[in-house]
């Protein structure tokens, strides 16, 4: 079906029926797979009707009735589609106004694909399983007949029959237990709140659990398969702290009586649920012995979002996926703005910087998207959760919350939440509440960054007049915008784009005193900065809390070095002035030659992001020269730019060293072995391997995920072999994916083949392979490999990934560095032959990466060639 047709076909549920409440019994079997399911929906008929219609998938039939509160007893027609995924009950005359109850009797499969009502393996004995749910988006259809969209809400009373020796647990705590006369329990819960179906959840099996209690007297939970629940120790703790913080920053409790934090082995990512949220295992447990520490700070980013959900998503509920944004983009701001309070030693936002680069790089393509983007098909809306939505949501939110200041936008988000909670709402409702309390115009500003794609570069020049002697230490700027992307506008029509920016800097005698008082509101405006000598200069976008690019004329930039060097400039304007002028040098705007005599300025940097930042920038040149003659050119480059810092890090941990720097040597190792070639640092890891397996010394937990890889750089088939027993036989989530990214990043074509067959074998979780995948597509020979898997096994990965964000990740990391145009026409000849709908947006997007990638090589080749001879 081509997208037209989809797109033409697909409707929302009709609203002339909705429901009020639902009572579900459900009864699963983990011997044989399936469960049972005897519902009751008590509706409202708002005009007289002949058909209903419901979302259901893969469920079977036994029993439909509708009893109307007149007495009426009808046994409907009824009629599925598996295509719109719904079910229809057709009566013979339209059926009066007023209240009725529509009852179901059914049965479903406890699929192992990851969503729906599903079963997982445990982790520490593959033959048990216990059953969970994963509703979002569009499957709570796959466990039980229900109106499936987000602004259908209805209130739920869950009744779970649990085989024997196992527990249940849902969205609410238990009201009443009957233990069966053949060992069952059969749990009931009590009723929810009014809620949305995605929000519904339910875990059936064997748990062990740790409990505490908030001041509030919530109580909080967190469950694990057995022998895994005493790491989750910091995760329950951190989440009492997360609801206390939450509370009194929104001025708004957390309203149910519990919350429950449920771990599985194959869970994908997390998932907020009202009152049980679940996560993969790796997401929530800490184990003491083999975490690293930087997973305390994964797991706290995780807990942190999740818990943010509970006021933005369920209590207060986007009115369709257009507006995921509301929730996604919430919940990401929230989960720094919370952590960065705790942990203020992990510099967090500075952290944040280097994951919204992602972002500022997807919106610089065409086939980006607005936040608040149509969604007009259940296919599309996976699309839609990505950094767009996640990470340039929370930019944004970090914009509005500097342009109005904290105090008035605690009190807008109190409002906010206050007058829609239970409730549904679109965007526009959290701008008139932040201009209601702020008195600024954050309706007419806020319009212009989610109704359109992309983002504004702010380009800063100097204005020499001849009256320049009568003001003596004032410099006028020309300030203009216009639309920043790496496609070429000069061939053709200027973008009309324009956004109302709030513009702020400082100068460099007074870097406190930030100046923030100016909309850029039209194409071009001239400012007078006063007090500031020729020698010193004027920052713009200070700690980089404005969601655009800045662009400075050269002289500038070399005004900016001292302050570099000595780091008296913030390390979040250090990592914004190097991504900024990469991203400017890779859109035309700048060559990437004068990118790099920029770099060589920072060979004495020590902050973690700001390497990390120049290391994801030197990774995509080094994408960009693969089989080119400046590849070797490259690697030299970035070995002699990477030495000092290497030196003075090394490979042993020091004493009292702070986090980050704890960050820092596994990224400095990684890129000596694996980026740049350096056979020293390469030699020393696989001797650290070698003597790790015979039990000589043993790998910190920091660097056994960057050592493996780079031992298994130049592997043989035996090593290879050796590594995958060592997979088959690793019960430790973490280790098991340390071990999974080395297997995949060998520089032998046929055991790349093997690893990808393995990700996508039954040996391997759903989430892992995903992981996998993408590992391999880290070197040029990788790429090309995955990019022949993918389409000899395209169906097979289609179906088997399709249903979450892993998807778009795998074809993303495949094919976005290819950087010869022929590619794109491949690719689309490919996509034309095959059923791609639930990537068709990532597929352009890429297509435009690839484009990119070939307008910049051709365009700064002999740039970069002329750099490196001299350099």
């Amino acid at each position: 079906m081509d997208t037209s047709q989809r797109e033409k076909k697909f409707e929302r549920l009709p609203t002339v029926v909705r429901p009020k409440s639902y009572k579900i019994h459900i009864k699963p079997s983990l011997e044989k797979f399936t469960f049972l399911v005897i519902e009751s929906i008590n509706v409202l008929i708002n005009d007289p009707v002949d058909r209903i219609t419901v979302n259901s998938v893969g469920l079977k039939y036994s029993k439909v009735e509708l009893q109307h509160s007149n007495g009426d007893v009808f046994t409907p027609e009824t009629k599925l589609s598996v295509e719109d995924e719904t079910l229809s009950l057709f009566f013979p005359n339209p059926l009066a106004t007023g209240s009725a109850t529509v009852s179901f009797e059914c049965s479903g499969t406890l699929n192992d694909d990851t969503k729906g009502f599903y079963r997982s393996s445990l982790r520490n004995d593959k033959s048990k399983y216990m059953a969970i749910t994963q509703f979002e988006s569009t499957y709570a259809r796959m466990c039980f007949p229900c109106w499936d969209e987000p602004l259908i809400k209805a209130v739920f009373d869950i009744t779970i029959t649990a085989p024997k020796g196992c527990t249940a647990v849902s969205n609410m705590p238990v009201k009443d237990e009957v233990v069966e006369s053949n060992g069952e329990r059969t749990m009931i819960f009590e009723t929810t709140p009014l809620m949305s179906t995605y929000l519904v959840a339910m875990c059936v099996g064997e748990y062990e659990y740790i409990e505490s209690q908030t001041s509030d007297g919530v109580t909080l939970r967190l469950y694990t398969e057995p022998g895994l629940v005493n790491q989750g120790s910091f995760a329950l703790e951190f989440t009492a702290k997360v609801l206390a913080f939450y509370k009194d920053y929104f001025g708004i409790s957390y309203t149910l009586p519990k919350l429950d934090l449920m771990a599985a082995a194959n869970f994908v990512g997390a998932m907020e649920n009202w009152g049980l949220m679940l996560y993969h295992d790796h997401e929530l447990l800490i184990d003491p012995v083999n975490s690293t520490k930087s997973r305390k700070q994964s797991v706290a980013l995780t807990v942190a979002h999740e818990i943010g959900h509970m006021w933005f998503g369920n209590l207060v509920t986007m009115e369709w996926w257009t507006h995921l944004w509301l929730k996604e983009g919430f919940a990401t701001y929230l989960q720094w703005y919370c952590c960065a309070h705790f942990f203020p030693e992990f510099e967090l936002w500075t952290q944040f910087l280097g994951r919204q680069i992602y972002a500022y790089e997807l919106d610089s393509l065409e086939g980006s998207h607005p936040i608040e983007v149509p969604v007009t098909h259940p296919s599309q809306i996976f699309e839609v959760f990505d950094s767009i939505s996640y990470t340039k949501g929370s930019a944004l939110i970090r914009l509005i919350q500097n342009y109005i200041g904290d105090s008035e936008f605690r009190k807008g988000l109190n409002l906010y939440l206050t007058r829609h909670q239970y409730k549904n709402t679109i965007t526009e409702d959290l701008w008139e509440a932040l201009e209601e309390v702020s008195s600024k115009p954050v309706r007419s500003v806020m319009y212009t960054w989610t109704s359109q794609k992309g983002f504004p570069l702010i380009t800063v020049d100097a204005v020499h007049s001849p009256d320049h002697s009568s003001k003596p230490n004032t410099r006028t700027l020309n300030i203009s915008q216009k639309k920043f992307s790496f496609t070429d506008f000069s061939s053709g029509e200027a973008d009309s784009s324009l956004w109302l920016v709030p513009l702020s800097y400082y100068k460099s005698n007074s870097p406190t005193e930030i100046v923030k008082d100016i909309v850029l509101d039209k194409r071009e405006t001239t400012i007078e900065v006063t007090n500031v000598s020729d020698d010193e200069f004027v920052k713009f976008n200070p700690d980089v809390v404005g969601f655009y690019r800045v662009k400075y004329p050269a002289e500038v930039l070399q005004q900016f070095l001292p302050s570099i060097k000595s780091k008296t400039m913030s390390a979040l304007d250090r990592v914004g002035l190097v991504d900024d002028l990469f991203a400017l040098a890779r859109a035309g705007e700048s060559d990437t030659a004068q990118f790099l005599k920029f770099i060589q300025e920072f060979s004495d940097e020590d902050n973690y992001v700001v390497w990390s930042t120049i290391s994801n920038c030197l990774r995509k040149i080094k994408t960009l020269l693969a089989n080119t003659e400046l590849e070797n050119s490259l690697d030299a480059f970035g070995r002699n730019l990477f030495k000092n810092i290497a030196k003075k890090i090394g490979w042993e941990a020091k004493e009292n060293e702070s986090y980050l720097d704890g960050k820092l040597r596994p990224l400095l190792i990684y890129d000596q072995c694996i980026t740049f070639n350096d056979e020293e640092a390469l030699k020393e890891a696989t001797k650290r391997f070698q003597d790790h397996l015979q039990g000589v010394s043993v790998i910190s937990n920091e660097l056994k995920s960057t050592t493996y890889s780079a031992a298994m750089l130049n592997a043989d088939e035996a090593a290879f072999e050796h590594m995958m027993k060592m997979y088959k036989e690793c019960n430790i989530s973490e280790e098991k994916d340390r071990i999974g990214e080395a297997l995949c990043c060998c520089r032998n074509e046929q055991l790349l083949i093997k690893a990808l067959e393995f990700a996508i074998s039954d040996d391997v979780l759903i989430p892992n392979g995903c992981d996998m995948i993408i590992s391999v597509t880290r070197t040029k020979l990788g790429r090309d490999v995955a990019w022949k898997f993918l389409q000899d096994n395209w169906q097979l990965i289609y179906v088997r990934f399709k249903h979450h964000f892993m998807l778009p990740a795998i074809v993303n990391s495949i094919l976005c560095h290819f950087s010869k145009e022929e590619k794109v026409v491949e690719i689309e000849n490919f996509m034309a032959g095959h059923e791609h709908s639930f990537v068709e947006r990532k597929i352009k997007q890429v297509c435009g990466s690839i484009r990119q990638n070939a307008d910049w090589l051709k365009r700064d080749f002999e740039g970069m060639k002329s750099f490196f001879l001299i350099n």
